[in-house]
């Protein structure tokens, strides 16, 4: 800490907020600007135009653990011991080592205020809760998924925290998810930031904004993937309420002056599942096609990035953190697996 410190300059006005949204199994094919007719996404395509698109931006890894561990780290996940999903039946016991350094621990060092609203899936005990790496505040379930009403996890065990403690909170996740971006962006509008969203959508359990709750407390045999038989409508649902909540956050941006100071960010975890769009690539979530890990990506900061724009380089998610630190002028670190994608 005190070596990165001493590298790294006082925050300026200058430098950036960032705002990191990550879908849950979205695939390439998902939304408006990467060739939906059948989702309509009009607030990620307006990022879209108004930013960068990645036609060749790839999760590290085909599931949805993997891939948070490495954007965490800026390494390959297989270092901080996240090869795999960390499943609610077998690995409640494991997680991200808190000796990794995130980039919520970097920014947060150097003055950035931090905040994780909704999926960490990098560890169930209190031990790896994300105020444990770096975040200053959390809210939202530590799972691979839950019931999006009533916040319970696969196993039946209740899962809506806030910070490293149990906190119920009534609401659709995507909802919550939203309304504590908001909030944080309000409440810091005057400071540096850096928000992560990764919302729920459009992992199962297939729950749309006006359905009910389908899992109980203790119960493990519950309705795993929901109760709707209608997968693609309610699919397509959970998609466009994800993009009606990223409007309200880019909306928020804008009312507080705050877009040509900040980073967008938007990706998925991974690709689709057989429920989904992976367009025209072959294979699907848990595949080493590229259509399990090759997803859709878009960055945004007016003034810095010109609009309307594309690119084929091949980009990763551990890019992310060293690109952090590049736009924000804080010295690299050695360690990272990433590459900046600032040039």
């Amino acid at each position: 800490t005190f070596a990165l410190l001493c590298l790294s300059p006082l925050l300026e006005a200058a430098q950036p907020n960032f705002v990191i949204i990550m879908a849950d199994d979205l695939g390439y094919g998902d939304i408006g600007c990467y060739g939906s007719g059948k989702i309509k996404t009009p607030n990620l395509d307006a990022l879209a135009k108004g930013g960068l698109r990645f036609t060749d931006f790839h999760s590290n890894g085909a599931v949805c653990s993997p891939t948070r561990a490495a954007l965490m780290t800026g390494r390959y996940q297989q270092r901080s011991g996240v090869g795999g999903v960390i499943t609610a039946a077998r690995h409640r016991e494991v997680g991200l080592a808190v000796s990794e350094t995130t980039f919520a621990d970097t920014l947060g060092e150097v003055g950035y205020k931090t905040a994780i609203f909704g999926k960490w899936h990098l560890g169930y005990a209190k031990e790896f809760n994300p105020v444990k790496n770096g975040f200053g505040e959390f809210r939202g379930y530590v799972s691979g998924n839950v019931d999006f009403f009533s916040h319970i996890d696969q196993e039946g065990y209740e899962d809506w925290w806030k910070n490293d403690a149990l906190h119920p909170e009534e609401g659709y996740t995507t909802h919550l998810i939203t309304r504590h971006g908001v909030r944080f962006i309000k409440e810091h509008k005057d400071k540096h930031f850096c928000l992560y969203l990764p919302y729920e959508p459009p992992h199962y359990p297939y729950q749309g904004p006006g359905d009910k709750a389908q899992r109980e407390k203790g119960n493990k045999k519950g309705k795993v993937v929901g109760g709707r038989s209608d997968i693609a409508t309610v699919y397509r649902e959970m998609v466009e309420e994800m993009d009606k909540g990223i409007g309200e956050i880019l909306a928020t941006l804008r009312e507080n002056g705050l877009t040509e100071n900040t980073l967008v960010f938007f990706c998925s975890d991974n690709g689709a599942n057989r429920n989904g769009s992976n367009g025209s690539l072959k294979g699907h979530k848990g595949q080493i096609w590229e259509g399990g890990h090759r997803v859709p990506a878009i960055a945004s900061w007016p003034g810095k990035i010109e609009a309307g724009t594309e690119t084929d380089t091949t980009v990763l998610s551990m890019d992310l953190f060293p690109t952090m630190l590049d736009a924000a002028g804080i010295a690299a670190i050695p360690s990272l697996d990433g590459a900046s994608l600032l040039p």
